[in-house]
């Protein structure tokens, strides 16, 4: 079963985290992905959108895929369909990021299993813009 940290410790988290890597971060404004991004990146954070269909999203160097990041990242934010989640996991256990988070709607069980048996944190089926604005 799939339990997220309570509200407090998300907001905890997000007042600690400043790099967040977007998976499947679109480059269309009218996406939800590029609205939470753009969200994030007006209060501060440093976003970085893991995309291999694009070159850019919201002024950043897209990359292709996790491993191509340089330096830590706190946040992994997935913008995935949830049977594309165990994958993106073990990319994730792979850059030792510290947290893994999939969007409102998007969550997976072998891939939340996978990440908590190895000590990540796991956060699915939440929005991190709504977090971040009930939490600051």
């Amino acid at each position: 079963m799939i339990e997220n940290p309570s509200r407090e410790e998300m907001g905890q988290m997000l007042k600690k985290s400043k790099r967040i890597a977007v998976v499947g971060l679109s480059n269309n404004p009218e996406r939800t992905s590029y609205m939470v991004s753009k969200a994030m990146q007006d209060s501060g954070y440093e976003i970085i959108p893991v995309n291999p269909t694009v070159s850019e999203v919201l002024g950043v160097k897209a990359v292709k895929a996790l491993k191509d990041i340089e330096g830590h990242v706190d946040i992994v934010n997935v913008f995935r369909r949830s049977e594309f989640l165990p994958g993106i996991a073990k990319e994730f256990a792979e850059i030792d990021a510290d947290i893994f988070w999939a969007q409102l709607g998007v969550e997976n069980e072998e891939a939340y299993d996978y990440l908590k048996e190895k000590g990540y944190t796991v956060i699915m089926d939440r929005c991190i813009k709504v977090e971040h604005a009930l939490t600051k």
